[in-house]
């Protein structure tokens, strides 16, 4: 029996909301499934995105195999790290430390992310304004 590690579609129409599952390969998408490990909600802005660690670490242990969607979801949670340390016999120290770093840089990135695009809409906003003073510049002339 092969396990995937996948999604399974909740939710209405136009307004899904995935599980993430544990479940054979062979069983449909929304069919049978072994444990469901996690929530993702694409639609939430921020999209929302909880699983269970232990768990998905245990699935992956054992060689549940995660689909491409499920893989980047696991990797933005640092989940893939985790696993990827613990692999090569990283102390339990050592992978508290690297995922300390990994949550700052990540913190870090998020913090570049909106910065740039506040001030992104501050300068449209800035075009905007110039734009319309120089149209009732032109208009009495």
């Amino acid at each position: 029996m092969a396990v995937k590690l996948r999604l399974r579609r909740m939710g209405k129409k136009r307004q899904p909301i995935y599980k993430v599952v544990a479940a054979d390969s062979r069983s449909p998408r929304d069919g049978k499934f072994l444990e469901a490990i996690g929530l993702y909600n694409p639609k939430a802005n921020p999209l929302f995105v909880d699983i269970n660690e232990d768990r998905a670490l245990y699935w992956l242990g054992v060689g549940a195999q995660p689909t491409d969607t499920v893989r980047s979801l696991l990797r933005s949670k640092g989940i893939t790290l985790k696993q990827e340390l613990i692999k090569r016999g990283a102390q339990p120290e050592e992978v508290a430390a690297a995922m300390e770093n990994w949550n700052k840089l990540k913190e870090a990135s998020s913090e570049r992310k909106a910065a740039k695009k506040e001030k992104k809409k501050e300068t449209s906003a800035t075009e905007v304004k110039g734009a319309a003073s120089e149209e009732k510049v032109e208009q009495p002339a």
